[in-house]
């Protein structure tokens, strides 16, 4: 009998050692934090903080602070420059995660994506308002003029064609491509729906719509670097738990509410 009561309080000890883990995950002793970051200019999503540039904000940035919780590891979502930066510093290894983005297969030899997605996102055409072109299929963009934003992606598919098939000039950022389209210094721009709505907004530009057809649905996806000291089966299993756990309660829904409002506020004052 003496020697069950021992054996009694290390089995209870132990499951409330377990329970702690569901709760949150113990940090690895390898991985003390990881290093997050995305593209830039793509609110409600990812954005600048006004009170602070050197950090995002946006609802994958809240998300990333959720993720964090579940998995038991601090992520820190920095601004480290430009999108087509964001993806270098990746390649590199100078940032662990990817807070957004779309499947390709060029950015499998540098990073791995985690499933399920962040969202399912529309990529649209956008035209002035006097411009008596319709999109309606890829083909129709083959004599006209686009523009980007330098290292963006559409899809796989979208990608392969507009590099066989289309006129598309990359420029460094969303802002200058659609007061370019306004300018009259291209036929369209290629670029997200609801990202391409909030900068039109922000800047006031009032002759630019986005096309009804999507030239794409794309998942939007969190990333790991092949070179972070992080990327091993254990965090990428936390990862995929937790955006399953997150993704299932439709908590992204609520904070892409929640953040459109808020750039809205900050754009208004």
């Amino acid at each position: 009998m003496l020697l069950r009561q021992p054996l009694l309080l290390i089995a209870c000890l132990a499951g409330l050692w377990h329970g702690g883990v569901h709760a949150q995950q113990p940090v690895l002793a390898y991985c003390k934090e990881l290093v997050a970051s995305g593209n830039s200019e793509y609110p409600p999503f990812l954005w600048r903080d006004p009170h602070d540039e050197g950090r995002l904000i946006g609802a994958n940035a809240e998300l990333m602070q959720e993720l964090a919780q579940e998995i038991g590891i601090p992520i820190r979502v920095n601004y480290v420059g430009p999108w087509g930066r964001v993806q270098e510093e990746a390649r590199l290894g100078r940032i662990d995660l990817i807070a957004g983005a779309f499947f390709t297969l060029p950015r499998l030899e540098y990073m791995d994506y985690v499933y399920p997605a962040i969202r399912n996102t529309r990529t649209v055409i956008w035209t002035s308002d006097n411009s008596k072109f319709t999109y309606r299929k890829w083909s129709d963009l083959r004599p006209l003029r686009g523009i980007t934003v330098i290292n963006n992606s559409f899809g796989e598919a979208f990608d392969r064609y507009a590099k066989r098939n289309l006129s598309i000039h990359a420029v460094p950022s969303v802002e200058s491509a659609l007061r370019m389209l306004t300018l009259a210094r291209g036929d369209y721009v290629i670029y997200e729906e609801a990202p391409g709505q909030a900068y039109a907004a922000k800047l006031g530009l009032k002759g630019i719509h986005p096309s009804q057809t999507a030239i794409s649905n794309e998942d939007l996806l969190l990333t790991i670097s092949h070179k972070s000291p992080c990327n091993t089966g254990e965090v990428r299993g936390r990862l995929a738990r937790a955006m399953h756990k997150l993704t299932e309660t439709g908590r992204m829904d609520a904070l892409l509410v929640q953040y459109i409002q808020r750039w809205r506020d900050q754009n208004e004052r």
